[in-house]
This record gives C-alpha cells, structure tokens and sequence, in this order.
C-alpha cells in the first residue's frame, strides 16, 4: 500500500531495455512486467510494483518516484517550499504524476493512482 508523500518507485533509465532485463533478471532474479518496447515494471511482493526499467536514448540519475493522495496539494507544496515543477501533471497509465527540481536541482516525481 502506497503511503502519502513516501518513496514509492523508482526509475532506472536503460539504453539497451532487452540487456538491462536479461541482467536484472538474471543477476537478482527480478520478475518484470512487459508494458511494450520502451518499459519494464519491476514487480515486488505480491502485485505491487517497486519500480521500472526506461529506454531512453541517453543515461539519466535513477528517478525517485513519491506516492501523493493529492497531486494537486502536493504540487502546491512542492512550490510553496521552493521547488520548481520541471514537467506538469500528466496522466500515464494506471495513474498521473508531475517531476519537481528540490533546490539543489535534484529531479523527483510524485504520482497518483487513476481515479
């Protein structure tokens, strides 16, 4: 169960998705979810996900994914604190979620299931 404002997720950027799911799998025995040619789901205990495999055609930090009751109470407060939002609420499967800057430039994002 996703907890208010907790690390929920976390993204692992990959240039090469089918190598990155050949080693996850193998070295720590990962199960992945399929969700086409450009993502993986990173299932954990039960039918929850802890995080995914990204193909992008360039290496990025891991993304720190936070869970958010209220996206938008919490892009308030990611503002009100001093955060700038770098990528505006979207939607995605399954749920929507925006990506903030802290201070310091580190990129987070904050999620919500669909309603």
């Amino acid at each position: 169960m996703s907890a208010h404002h907790a690390i929920d997720y976390i993204e692992l950027t990959q240039t090469d998705l089918e190598v990155a799911k050949a080693f996850y799998t193998k070295a720590f025995g990962w199960s992945l979810n399929d969700y086409g040619p450009e993502y993986a789901g990173i299932q954990g205990e039960g039918e929850e996900e802890q995080g995914g495999l990204r193909s992008d055609s360039e290496m990025r930090p891991p993304l720190v994914i936070l869970y958010s009751d209220d996206l938008e109470a919490s892009v308030e407060a990611v503002t009100a604190a001093g955060g700038t939002i770098v990528d505006p609420i979207s939607g995605f499967p399954g749920g929507r979620r925006f990506q903030f800057a802290d201070p310091a430039g580190n990129v987070l994002a904050v999620w919500t299931k669909a309603a």
